[in-house]
């Protein structure tokens, strides 16, 4: 399995890059965004990959987080979500807006990805809700840059996080969602009250995330 790939980008098309590794190029697919947010062709990349395999068919898919490729796997196991159906959603909303609408049951904001019916917006949501939490969860590690050397060659290195965000980026979302977990809340329920709270305050740290969130959470009346 071929999980991460680091290289020059040798060119980019509307779907899918060409990454040159040491003289071997990989053909990876991309969603929108992710095109959009790719250094210049020439220059380093690193992209988490995964790899599908058929019958007739090798397609690698790239991402640059692992919460993105998370999605994309949890994505595909859904009826009705393939590959392209996948990088469609992720491309219209992106990992944080992908689990920001399935914690919050938004299959209208699920349905606005190109090609995206309402049965298959609604059965993701469905099926997707109780993960939502789990991948909110996860660690915000960027797959790149690659450095490369003063002879060309691409410097392999371990990835590293990210320095932690001082907004509501998935850093500060997963240390809410661990604090609201740690205080007896439902992790279904903490996640749900996160995505709403980050929607409404983009800009809002970890420390106000969580006290919106324990107001929403508040019992009424």
């Amino acid at each position: 399995m071929i999980g991460r790939i680091a290289g020059r980008l040798d060119y980019a098309t509307s779907d899918h890059v060409l990454v040159d590794v040491r003289g071997v190029g990989y053909l990876v697919y991309c969603s929108e965004r992710t095109l959009r947010a790719l250094p210049p062709v020439g220059e380093a990349v690193a992209l988490y990959t995964d790899l599908l395999v058929r019958e007739d068919l090798l397609q690698l898919y790239g991402f640059l987080t692992l919460t993105e490729k998370e999605w994309h796997r949890l994505l595909m196991s859904v009826q009705g979500v393939g590959a392209k159906a996948s990088l469609a959603i992720l491309g219209a909303l992106g990992p944080e807006g992908v689990g920001r609408a399935i914690a919050l049951g938004d299959w209208n904001a699920v349905k606005a990805a190109k090609g995206i019916g309402p049965k298959t917006a609604q059965r993701v949501v469905n099926e997707l809700k109780d993960k939502a939490a789990e991948v909110m969860a996860m660690a915000k590690v960027p797959a790149g840059p690659a450095p490369v050397a003063d002879d060309g060659e691409v410097i392999e290195t371990p990835v590293t996080p990210a320095p932690a965000p001082v907004s509501a980026g998935p850093g500060a979302q997963a240390e809410a969602l661990s604090a609201l977990t740690n205080l007896g809340y439902a992790p279904g329920e903490a996640a749900g009250a996160i995505a709403q709270v980050a929607g409404d305050a983009p800009d809002a740290d970890t420390a106000e995330l969580i006290r919106l969130s324990l107001r929403l959470l508040a019992p009424k009346g």
